[in-house]
Formats: structure tokens, C-alpha cells, sequence
């Protein structure tokens, strides 16, 4: 996760919550008007505390989907971990992938940060 945020300012706070399906889906339709499990969901943290750290937020990411999503893939599941918390932290960092040029930079920025901490292009 650390790969993942710029290289100095304040100690940030990340929470990680491992779900089933069945919460994924819920949550994915309540927030996102999708009534499926999907593999991350990223919820923006408040910023800066009072303590002087910065809470980032939390991910939510779906443990049977992405085991499966790895082995429909043929990768490893420990890449696909980490290729997924790394997306979801680029999400709250303030990248997306809703239009072709956002998409490409998000893109370019994963694989930069997991080539430095040993996973390959996930999008090959």
C-alpha cells in the first residue's frame, strides 16, 4: 500500500475490510447502483485528523471475486491483491478511469507502482 502514496507528507491512515460476495453486491448497489459483488470499492477518508495524519479511507475489497478474477486471469492471486489495493488507493488518491485519458494515466501509475514492488503489468 505505501508504494502507492506519494513519497512524503503525513503518516496516513488506510482501513482494509475483507468481504464475501454477498456484502460486496450490497454495498456495490447501495453506493454504486450496481447489484453485483465488484472486486474494490474505494470510500474517500476525511483528510487530514487532528492528530496531523490523513486518513485516506477504506477499501472494500471482495475476497472470493478476486481469487476467482486471478484464476480466470492466470495470475497469482497475491499479484491480483495487490494489483487491486493498489487501484483502490489510486482511487482515493483522486484517480479514475471514467474517460479514455484518465483511464490511461490511472493505468500507467498502477503499473509503474507495481513493477517497483515486483508484479507485472496486470493489463497484459
Amino acid at each position: 500500500m505505501a508504494a502507492a502514496l506519494p513519497p512524503s507528507g503525513p503518516p496516513v491512515d488506510l482501513s482494509i475490510h475483507v468481504v464475501g460476495s454477498v456484502a460486496s453486491r450490497r454495498l456495490n448497489e447501495r453506493y454504486r447502483g450496481k447489484p453485483k459483488p465488484t472486486n474494490v470499492l474505494s470510500f474517500a477518508g476525511a483528510g487530514r485528523t487532528p492528530e496531523g495524519r490523513s486518513d485516506l479511507g477504506e477499501l472494500v475489497i471482495c475476497a472470493p471475486l478476486v481469487a476467482r478474477e486471478a484464476q480466470v486471469g492466470g495470475r497469482s492471486i497475491r499479484a491480483h491483491w495487490a494489483h487491486l489495493t493498489v487501484h483502490g488507493v489510486l482511487h482515493l488518491r483522486g484517480f479514475d478511469h471514467e474517460c479514455d485519458r484518465d483511464a490511461r494515466k490511472m493505468i500507467a501509475r498502477e503499473v509503474q507502482i507495481l513493477d517497483r514492488i515486483g508484479f507485472s503489468d496486470p493489463y497484459r
